[in-house]
């Protein structure tokens, strides 16, 4: 039967490990395919706004090269006093709409007049023939172009109208810069990594700094001579960005180094902005998104292990159970043998009786192992289904895109996690003392979490809960998981003993006196009968009704605040309901400070 047993659970196992791998590609995928959305939405929403963005600035040349001043100006331009008027002019129009700078230009490519007249970095003057932003508009057409500007070294986009006589001639070209850095700014408070690229493949506006002015694509005499005749970018020492790309799962990923040095991976979704000329590529960090697939795939490891676990323990109780049966049967036929056979050797009888006691004895105790091990799927349920509300709770808000809180939700799930994992270690130890060392524990911290994970219970029982825990509660000695697995069991003992009745209040308080620090737990409910007052701690004793408990709860409590030096007390409270006590000592200041 043992072997049986053991092949049974070995074939089960190397099944759970070849799932494994499949686990992971799903997971992965799955995690690799929600980030890609993510990505696609935040690309549409910065798209969406840069457009927009472009758009509030780009009728505003050809509506200010209407103007009548702008004309007699071109047509003067050796007035002093209209330039000067111009330039004021000029200054003030570029405060009003917010622009960078605004200027006019002759046919010749020189600038005569311009909002920034007064600055040390004036445009005044200066001949901007070469750029096709003034070429466009020279010609008698829209100019648009995004350049690094060779007088200000400041990024800008440009906008250029021509301005025309009343017969229609053009007479020079009325120019806007707007700046970027401002936007750019703005993207770096963001979790992505944002760039946006010209025609030949160079980063001009990023949100990694060390991007700027490096070519995705190859930088090759040609492009370099297009970008040199312009002066796209001044005198800034162009690079190519070494970038390796892959794809996974029909996901497109880029590898590459940031201004640090240090190579990323990223999933990489991009989208042209035909009008501009530019291409916006929105880049999320894979490693949060491996971790998240890792994550599932440890949770899925775990669950199975458990589930390994808990039909071993299964098997071997139904062993166990057939083989005291035998037992038994063995040992009534055995007595009834006997009595019949040697009915007048009595001493001889009373010794095969004493023997067959024994062997009941040692029954009974491979019965309470079994029970024991079936306290460990008792136990585990608590976090089990905290876990679950947590996972749902952490969907959710994924689908949501509110990451932070989701990634909050994970990490609870991780540490009920570690609590199962915990519990099961404890159990072990209710009949001696725990190898764990105490430290200092924060009471109100751990009633909160106990709070949580007893919260589904309170909720079915309709139990309101109140608190009152003071500010200045002194840290406790003890152990984290296992208080609140106690705090947790008299939570629930309490929920029993006030559901489906009128008075469902749970009353919560915590006080300190010397070197001793209580947490009373009162319900409402009908109070501990005498009767069973002392008992009530014993292992196995319970009230409750078959199949709803093993009694080991309050037992297990009991020997956990014994391991904390501590204890735990029940009495009734004088206007009804029982009321239990943790005491606990207040932590020395050694183990505080070794915390």
């Amino acid at each position: 039967m043992e072997g049986r047993l053991r092949s049974w659970f070995w074939a089960l196992a190397a099944g759970a490990v070849l799932l494994i791998p499949v686990v992971e590609r799903i997971a992965s995928r799955n995690a690799l395919a929600e980030g890609q959305e993510r990505a696609e939405t935040t690309l549409r929403q910065t798209v969406n706004a840069l457009e927009s963005h472009l758009r509030r600035f780009e009728a505003l040349p050809a509506l200010l090269a209407q103007d009548d001043d702008v004309g007699t100006l071109l047509a003067t331009p050796g007035d002093a006093g209209r330039v000067a008027a111009m330039n004021r002019w000029l200054a003030e129009t570029n405060a009003l709409i917010e622009a960078s700078d605004l200027y006019l230009i002759d046919l010749d490519g020189n600038t005569i007049a311009a909002s920034n007249h007064a600055r040390a970095d004036s445009f005044i003057g200066q001949n901007f023939s070469y750029r096709p932003y003034f070429t466009a508009a020279r010609d008698g057409g829209s100019g648009r172009y995004f350049a690094l500007g060779t007088t200000s070294g400041v990024r800008g986009y440009y906008f250029a109208s021509p301005v025309r006589d009343g017969a229609g001639r053009v007479q020079g070209v009325l120019a806007l810069k707007i700046g970027v850095d401002e936007i750019e700014a703005g993207w770096r408070a963001r979790d992505y990594r944002i760039l946006v690229t010209d025609p030949e493949g160079v980063v001009f506006m990023s949100t990694d700094p060390g991007w700027l002015y490096r070519g995705l694509l190859p930088l090759t005499a040609d492009r370099r001579a297009r970008l040199t005749e312009t002066r796209r970018y001044a005198d800034a020492d162009l690079a190519e960005l070494p970038v390796v790309s892959s794809t996974t799962g029909g996901v497109a990923l880029m590898r590459l180094a940031d201004g640090d040095g240090a190579e990323r991976e990223y999933m990489a979704t991009q989208t042209p902005m035909p009008r501009a000329g530019w291409t916006v590529r929105v880049l999320l960090d894979t490693a949060p998104i491996r971790a998240q697939a890792r994550l599932v795939v440890l949770a899925v490891a775990l669950f199975l292990l458990v589930g390994l676990l808990l039909a071993w323990t299964v098997a071997q109780r139904r062993a166990r159970l057939a083989e005291r049966l035998a037992i038994q049967a063995a040992a009534q036929s055995d007595l009834e043998r006997q009595v019949i056979e040697r009915t007048a050797d009595l001493t001889q009888a009373n010794a095969d009786l004493h023997r067959m006691q024994a062997d009941l004895v040692q029954a009974g105790k491979l019965a309470a192992l079994g029970r024991m091990s079936a306290a460990l799927s008792h136990e585990i349920n608590q976090p089990l289904a905290a876990a679950r509300n947590y996972a749902d709770s952490a969907g959710l808000l994924i689908d949501r895109g509110d990451l932070p809180r989701a990634q909050e939700n994970i990490a609870q799930i991780l540490g009920l996690i570690d609590r199962m994992a915990a519990i099961a270690r404890h159990l072990r130890n209710v009949a001696r003392k725990p190898n764990e060392p105490l430290k200092a524990v924060d009471l109100a911290a751990v009633v909160q979490d106990a709070l949580g994970i007893a919260q589904a219970r309170l909720v079915a029982a309709g139990a309101e809960v109140t608190l009152d825990l003071p500010a200045d509660l002194p840290p406790v000695q003890g152990g984290p998981v296992r208080l609140q697995q106690v705090i947790v069991n008299v939570l629930s003992n309490a929920a029993d003993a006030v559901e489906g009745l009128a008075d469902r209040r749970i009353e919560v308080m915590a006080r300190a006196e010397g070197d001793e620090v209580t947490l009373a737990i009162r319900d409402h409910g009908p109070g501990v009968a005498p009767a069973i007052a002392d008992r009530i701690f014993d292992p196995f004793f319970t009230t409750k009704q078959v199949g709803s408990g093993l009694g080991l709860g309050l037992s297990i409590s009991y020997n956990i605040m014994k391991d904390f030096e501590g204890d735990l007390r029940v009495a009734n409270h004088p206007e009804g309901g029982a009321v239990f006590t943790l005491a606990l000592r207040r932590a020395r200041v050694r183990a505080m400070a070794a915390e």
